[in-house]
């Protein structure tokens, strides 16, 4: 079943692209080999003839196999559990680094660190190959073996991307987890997957705070029992508690091991277990394997963010968030640099993103909503000191755009000439469902079309796709980098996004697009309202209060109502301190219309993952007196605090 191969956007775009825009388009070049006059005959032809597309993006985008595989795809085992690239190896350290570390690329910077107290520290090409080299050799004298878990509990250092790829040179498997986390999200982590070896630091600052990741670490290892060596980064320099026999600092391991070869894995092998919380139960343990990740990553990449080599990506993405190896993996395959920013956009200075673009000459910038809702409370309409001439595009995920903030970013910041390249997917994809494609006209706040390979639709109640309606986000085919399950646990994986309808995969997003192709993200079909019969997702009405100019951030919940069967309830941070509620209800009426009018809660923060993410569930909860659920990925318990309760 074809989903909705719908590109384009209304009879009055907010982007047009620049001829400078589709000049470069890496996506349009292709399209001219393969014979395709528009993306849309691309696209059909990627979802109808698999063997064809994956064959064609591998050889133009160089991704190499050691071993040439048979066959694209093998779903003898049902549609939900496919192998991908049968016969073929691969492995991801050739891909990002060794590769690299000669010629042209072997002098350029390959990862910088911006860190969260103004350091900045880097790794040329060959730095990175060195030292992945090195570390791989070491982990091996460790003991640590292909299939082995190594927990990754560090800042975005660039020790981090090391690890990262020497695990995946020995056929090790990484367990990402949020530098912020508490002792015991790590210790469940570290359960689950029986992980052999830990990687930490002696702790990081965000806001300019000390975090004590080594004492976190020691606290959640009171815990568990299986890991046998503790490596520990010296971030800060500040010392940190050692355990003799267990523990190690990174540059105290050998210098110069005997060099470990480069495991020939399977496609299918396990590199990455991703761990996400949820409302209730243990957090599931997404799979991702060499070859998915190389080719998803290296398509959206290069297709999607239009990422050349010799660019440079910014963005501010966590190790604990899928986005971290999405960009890892992927930028660094195109032969580009990759900026890793820690902590706000905002800290230690309030035009910190700029001065890390003109710092870096970045090309793409990634910016969440939450981060520009932020820069630009912080600096108003002030003029921009920064020279940002190397900057072609900005690139957004994570969350629901708002029509003011957008606007701000594309007006006042890229000055109506660069696109925002707005993309949506999620932890399991790993990467992009629908983007916004840089060489198409597009929408404010939305997307023109559904990502290469992937057959998207909005459906309703019965599973039917429907245009101008909210519904529920599906992709109707499988893709390479799709979940090979959960950790252990394939009955849960099956319940949790092929139960609803036969052989369509329900992502949790509610969506809707338009017969013209502009598409739009309305949050997570959990946090959708029924009110009066009708459903809505909070963005909508969130994009709708946020056009009072005195609201910097906002989240709205459904709450029980006899009458109605769900009420709003907006939970509102304003910019200037003396406005109370009533000053807000007559323009929140106003924007949202009458039917969906809120009931207005003046608060301090609101609780946010720590990558930005508002935590509506998390809100509905504590307004309500329930059970919060899993708070691992909360950022401040103290905003948790803000929101008041029914009860009181």
């Amino acid at each position: 079943m074809l989903g909705q191969c719908v590109f384009g956007t209304s009879s009055s775009p907010a982007w047009i692209p620049t001829e400078e825009i589709i000049s470069r388009n890496r996506l349009l070049a292709a399209m001219k080999r393969w014979g395709y006059e528009s993306v849309e005959e691309l696209h059909t032809a990627s979802i109808n003839d698999p063997e064809w597309f994956w064959r064609a993006v591998i050889d133009d985008l160089d991704i190499e196999f050691t071993r040439p595989f048979t066959a694209v795809l093998d779903d003898s085992a049902g549609k939900p559990l496919p192998k991908w690239f049968a016969g073929g190896g691969i492995n991801l350290a050739h891909l990002c680094s060794h590769r690299h570390a000669s010629g042209d690329l072997a002098d350029r910077d390959a990862i910088v660190y911006e860190a969260d107290n103004g350091a900045r520290r880097a790794l040329t090409f060959a730095e990175l190959d060195r030292e992945v080299r090195r570390f791989a050799a070491n982990l091996r004298d460790l003991g640590v073996r292909k299939g082995d878990r190594i927990v990754l509990f560090t800042p975005v250092v660039t020790e981090t991307a090391v690890a990262f790829l020497a695990a995946a040179k020995i056929g090790a498997v990484v367990v990402p987890a949020f530098s912020g986390y508490g002792a015991e999200a790590v210790a469940s982590r570290i359960r689950s997957s029986e992980a052999v070896v830990l990687i930490t630091a002696d702790a990081t600052t965000r806001r300019g705070k000390r975090i004590p990741l080594k004492e976190t670490a020691d606290e959640a290892l009171a815990e568990t029992t299986s890991i046998r060596t503790v490596i520990v980064v010296r971030n800060l320099g500040d010392g940190a508690p050692m355990v003799a026999g267990r523990d190690v600092y990174w540059d105290e391991l050998e210098a110069d091991p005997a060099p470990a070869p480069t495991v020939d894995t399977d496609p299918n092998d396990p590199v990455v277990i991703a761990y996400t919380s949820g409302t209730t139960g243990a957090p599931k343990g997404i799979v991702h394997s060499h070859g998915g990740l190389a080719v998803k990553c290296g398509v959206d990449a290069a297709y999607g963010f239009d990422v050349h080599r010799g660019d440079v990506v910014a963005w501010i993405a966590d190790i604990g968030w899928m986005l971290y190896g999405v960009l890892l993996i992927g930028v660094l395959q195109r032969g580009a640099t990759l900026v890793l920013t820690e902590g706000v956009p905002t800290y230690p200075s309030r035009n910190r993103l700029w001065e890390i673009v003109e710092r870096n000459g970045v090309t793409l910038q990634g910016i969440a909503p939450t981060a520009a809702r932020a820069v630009m409370a912080a600096t108003q309409d002030e003029a921009i000191a920064q020279d940002l001439s190397t900057l072609v595009s900005f690139a957004s995920t994570g969350e629901a755009w708002d029509e003011p903030t957008w606007q701000w970013l594309f007006d006042h910041v890229g000055k109506g000439t660069r696109p925002i390249i707005n993309y949506s997917g999620g932890t399991e994809v790993p990467g992009g469902i629908i983007v916004c494609y840089p060489f198409l006209a597009a929408d404010a706040a939305s997307f023109n079309g559904p990502m290469l390979g992937m057959d998207a639709a909005v459906l309703d109640a019965a599973g039917a796709p429907v245009f101008d309606e909210i519904g529920e986000l599906a992709v109707m085919n499988t893709w390479p980098g799709m979940t090979h399950s959960f950790w252990r646990d394939t009955d849960r994986y099956l319940k949790t996004y092929w139960d609803t309808w036969p052989d369509v995969w329900v992502h949790g997003d509610l969506a809707s697009v338009s017969p013209s192709g502009s598409w739009k993200i309305h949050g997570r079909s959990d946090d959708t309202m029924k009110v009066s019969g009708r459903r809505i997702g909070p963005a909508e009405l969130e994009a709708a209060l946020l056009k009072d100019p005195r609201i910097v951030e906002v989240a709205v919940i459904g709450v029980p109502d006899e009458q109605r069967g769900q009420k709003v309830v907006a939970f509102v941070v304003v910019r200037d301190e003396g406005i109370d509620e009533d000053n807000l209800v007559a323009t929140a009426v106003h924007n949202v219309g009458r039917s969906f009018a809120p009931n207005v809660h003046l608060v301090s923060a609101l609780p946010k993952t720590k990558n930005g993410k508002i935590m509506r569930r998390v809100i509905r909860a504590q307004h309500l007196g329930e059970p919060t659920g899993d708070l691992a990925a909360l950022d401040s318990v103290d905003s948790l605090a803000a929101i008041p309760s029914l009860q009181n």
